[in-house]
């Protein structure tokens, strides 16, 4: 049996007000949050198995807006029951079978259309987190729209034609995280120096455990603290080089 592959208790967790709104986008939910100001920029955030609701990832989508972009969180699973803390790790392949972080090409596409003609973007990043950052590497090897991308540990890890990257992405791992090892980190990083012609960059955060890149900041533990910040910080500078 597995282990749970998330340190962090997501039952105890601060409040959260969120500074967005939802919409409908054809047959997909989203919540969106733009900036004070117009702008022909956005980002998709491609959630973690917790879902679009999960208030972790509604405080980066606010996060993402107030650095100047229309930021946007589509629910990825189409309305299906997101993983919660308390289902049983045994059923988790199961899950995973539903809910296939590499067919989401058609809700990329759908989320694509309505930033370019509902909301005026014409420069369009991704991030995502676990689930959602190994969604972001597969749409990064696809969807030549994207023009930059951060996947938070989530890497493909089955298929020689992972590493054809067609703009730059940026790979964040904790140096802890006992889902992805640090084997595997070291292994992309030489397929990429074969294979990628783009930009890319790759960063294990030290101490880190899987999914610690989206904690809202009253729940971050003093000694993570700094890291955190600084991968958030890494997240924007990427973002802003390119989109």
């Amino acid at each position: 049996q597995m282990a749970d592959p998330f340190l962090y208790n997501t039952g105890e967790r601060a409040r959260y007000g969120c500074l967005g709104h939802e919409v409908q986008i054809e047959y997909l939910k989203a919540y969106v949050c733009g900036p004070t100001f117009l702008t022909d920029k956005a980002v998709i955030v491609v959630h973690d198995v917790f879902g679009w609701r999960f208030p972790d990832i509604r405080f980066i989508v606010d996060f993402i807006a107030r650095h100047g972009y229309i930021a946007i969180c589509p629910d990825f699973f189409k309305g299906s029951e997101p993983w919660k803390s308390t289902d049983h790790w045994g059923d988790f392949a199961d899950w995973m079978k539903d809910h296939d972080p590499m067919k989401v090409d058609k809700e990329a596409d759908v989320v694509l259309k309505y930033l370019k003609e509902q909301c005026g973007a014409k420069k369009i990043g991704i991030v995502g987190f676990s689930w959602g950052g190994m969604a972001v590497h597969h749409l990064m090897l696809k969807n030549p729209q994207l023009i930059a991308g951060v996947s938070h540990y989530g890497i493909i890890r089955d298929s020689e034609e992972r590493y054809n990257l067609l703009n730059p992405t940026f790979f964040i791992f904790g140096e802890k995280d006992h889902t992805i090892s640090l084997d595997q980190v070291t292994l992309l990083e030489e397929k990429l120096q074969q294979y990628c012609k783009v930009q890319y960059k790759i960063k294990v955060y030290p101490g880190q455990v899987h999914g610690f890149a989206q904690l809202k900041p009253e729940d971050m533990k003093p000694d993570d603290k700094p890291y955190i910040e600084e991968a958030r910080k890494d997240m924007i500078d990427w973002i802003k080089m390119f989109v």
